[in-house]
């Protein structure tokens, strides 16, 4: 048994969740395209999605965050240079974003997206890999079995309306109980490698590359021991 939903594998290898193809909601600019492997509370999803074509979208009508795992994705907000991802790139997408989306050849990406009726934050913002990362906070005592992480991160988009954040963040290696987890929270291994425990003992190890969803309150540990950094995205969800 596992909680950690696997979306994508950077190996080739298939994995075993179950995608539904499904738009998410009636505007949706992917809607021919979208798989979805979980959806929950506050109108979350995430999954995986395979595109070829140019769009134009006059207002983007969801928050999107894309990590780019095959191909390549040109994204052009109005008044705003070309942004290129490839493979291990990815960026946000803030509801409301004039944005015209292209594709050459086929591209398969990772997403996490998030509905939101009166966005805080427009526009179109990078993850990156190389970050502007600042120290934040370790883990308590209660849930270490070993010694504390050094934790960085390097949050570029917060809509608080639909209580959605997305940034890249890292630690050194550390070992944490199983436990809830706090929130939703989607996470593209950028660097490293870790096993996620769950309740009943068994294993799941995520390495570079990969892509994968933890629902709020899904019981899982860690473990790493190398350094791990990874794009995110989470959501706080009310109890």
């Amino acid at each position: 048994m596992t909680v950690a939903i696997v979306l994508h594998r950077a190996n080739g290898a298939p994995v075993s969740t179950a995608f539904r193809r499904a738009p998410f909601g009636k505007d949706d600019p992917f809607a021919r395209h979208r798989e979805i492997a979980w959806e929950g509370p506050r109108s979350m999803i995430a999954g995986r999605t395979s595109f070829i074509g140019e769009l134009d979208i006059a207002s983007y009508p969801h928050i999107e965050t894309i990590v780019v795992a095959e191909g390549e994705l040109t994204l052009t907000a109005a008044g705003a240079e070309p942004l290129v991802l490839g493979p291990q790139a990815g960026a946000v997408i803030g509801c409301g974003t004039s944005l015209r989306i292209a594709a050459g050849s086929r591209v398969q990406f990772s997403f996490c997206a998030a509905a939101c009726d009166k966005p805080t934050q427009r526009g179109l913002v990078p993850l990156r890999a190389d970050a502007d990362f600042k120290p934040s906070a370790t883990l308590p005592a209660e849930a270490l079995l070993g010694p504390a992480p050094q934790c960085r991160s390097d949050n570029v988009f917060t809509d608080d309306a639909a209580q959605y954040s997305a940034g890249t963040w890292d630690s050194t290696p550390y070992h944490r109980i199983v436990r809830p987890h706090r929130q939703n929270e989607f996470m593209h291994l950028v660097a490293g490698s870790v096993r996620f425990a769950a309740p009943d003992g068994s294993m799941l190890s995520m390495g570079t590359g990969d892509a994968l969803f933890v629902p709020q309150g899904a019981s899982i540990g860690w473990e790493s021991s190398d350094r791990v950094a990874k794009f995110y995205v989470v959501q706080a969800v009310p109890a």
